[in-house]
């Protein structure tokens, strides 16, 4: 299995805090107060030049309503739970109604 490297790590999870920051038209300034961190901090990790601590990372998550298997999507290689990621990405596509119907579904499955 591919070992990952820091800096890989960061640049995958600085570029889709971007992309969803951008989607969500929100400034890094905004982002940065609701995290109560510098925008400065924010440029840093959506470049991929510094690290995101865990508390800021679900934060982040939480303030852009990102699910965690979308921040890391392209960082997971283990080849068994590549169907979950890609469930969970289809998944993130979904109504609000949709979803709670594949809960529904999924529960029936168990």
């Amino acid at each position: 299995m591919k070992s990952m490297k820091k800096e890989e790590i960061n640049k995958e999870i600085g570029e889709t805090f971007k992309k969803y920051r951008l989607r969500s038209k929100l400034t890094q300034e905004s982002i940065a107060e609701s995290l109560g961190i510098s925008a400065k901090y924010i440029s840093r990790i959506e470049n991929g030049t510094g690290g995101v601590k865990l508390e800021t990372l679900v934060n982040y998550i939480n303030i852009l309503g990102i699910s965690p298997n979308v921040i890391f999507d392209k960082l997971i290689v283990n080849e068994s739970l590549i169907p979950q990621l890609e469930l969970s990405k289809k998944a993130s596509l979904l109504s609000e109604e949709n979803i709670n119907l594949l809960n529904s579904i999924a529960d029936l499955l168990k």
